[in-house]
């Protein structure tokens, strides 16, 4: 479907460096996740990123601190690439009290504004709203921030999503639309959801720039982003893109769902050979700008991460019944 590329060399070393380490720190959290909740440990409902990091990463690695970033249930990767914390996002998971969104969120509702990311929500579609409206605070106090909306092709089917898009076309606001494409919408291919999936076209009706890009490439996924960031940042209004992609687990927690006959081991097969992390690793090797020894090294830096993040969550305690409320409603 796409052609290989070599390493852009308009792209800076340091850049591909960082976004290499941002997907592999995903990665290896994500599979931490995934060994924890088949051990019964992790108890909140947690959908899995694994094989589309290259997406967050590549949108993420092309805004500020200051710039918001809304997700979704499938939250972690964004979290991570937006700048989390590994133990404030293990201990949120956990439900602890020293977690992101103070343990009473859990996966689904992953929430740090300091870094950016006001909230994420398990309603489909239900931060695209919100993402147009912080777009509108930014045009009306007049700063170059831009917010960032992250959705499924599964919000596509929702109406909230023409209303926002039309409203940022209409008002020229500075958000862009990321369509995270897997070609599953919970349990169903998009085939079956869609009349048309060819979701790039839909957002073209509102008269914005649109692409479709390869969502396991994080280079054309950078590249493609962080033009359309600037150009908002210039006031040049909103974008859109849809990133291919595809989710190696299902819907919802560690299994792959072939034995539900949801997908066939042949189609997983052929995603996971696109691993987006081993597309830009076998790259950078090649070219010498990682090593083996390097690779080894980084690898051994995330586990000491983790292994912190879970050692973080283990002095942490739950919230107190008494209130429990506490965070939960703005306090004055």
């Amino acid at each position: 479907m796409y052609k290989k590329k070599s390493v852009n060399t308009d792209i800076p070393l340091k850049t591909l460096r960082e976004m290499y380490l941002t997907m592999l720190r995903i990665r290896k959290f994500e599979e931490t996740v995934a060994s924890l909740i088949l051990k019964k440990e992790i108890q909140t409902p947690c959908h899995l990123y694994i094989g589309q990091e290259a997406i967050a990463t590549g949108v993420c690695t092309s805004l500020r601190k200051s710039d918001y970033v809304f997700s979704t249930h499938r939250s972690h990767g964004h979290y991570i690439a937006k700048g989390g914390d590994l133990k404030k996002l293990m201990a949120e998971l956990y439900c602890r009290e020293t977690g992101c969104s103070y343990g009473r969120g859990g996966s689904m509702h992953i929430a740090d504004p300091d870094i950016g990311l006001p909230g994420s929500s398990a309603i489909v579609a239900g931060t695209i709203p919100l993402a147009v409206g912080v777009a509108y605070s930014f045009f009306l106090q007049k700063k170059d921030n831009v917010s960032v909306a992250f959705f499924g092709d599964g919000a596509v089917g929702e109406g909230v999503f023409y209303e926002s898009l039309n409203l940022a076309a209409l008002k020229k606001l500075p958000v862009l639309f990321v369509c995270e494409n897997n070609l599953f919408s919970t349990h169903m291919p998009i085939s079956a959801c869609l009349a048309n999936i060819d979701i790039k076209k839909t957002a073209e009706t509102f008269c914005i720039p649109t692409a479709r890009v390869d969502g396991n490439d994080v280079q054309s996924v950078y590249k493609t982003a962080k033009k359309m960031i600037e150009n908002a940042r210039k006031n040049k209004g909103p974008a859109f893109i849809e990133c291919m992609t595809y989710r190696w687990y299902g819907h919802v927690g560690p299994n792959l769902d072939i034995d539900k006959g949801l997908r066939s081991k042949e189609e997983l097969d052929y995603w996971m050979k696109r691993d987006p992390i081993k597309k830009l690793e076998r790259q950078m090797i090649q070219q010498k700008i990682l090593t083996i020894a390097k690779k080894k090294v980084i690898e051994e830096m995330i586990k000491k991460e983790i292994d912190e993040a879970i050692a973080f969550k283990n002095k942490s305690h739950s919230p107190e019944k008494i209130d429990i409320a506490r965070s939960v409603f703005k306090e004055e």
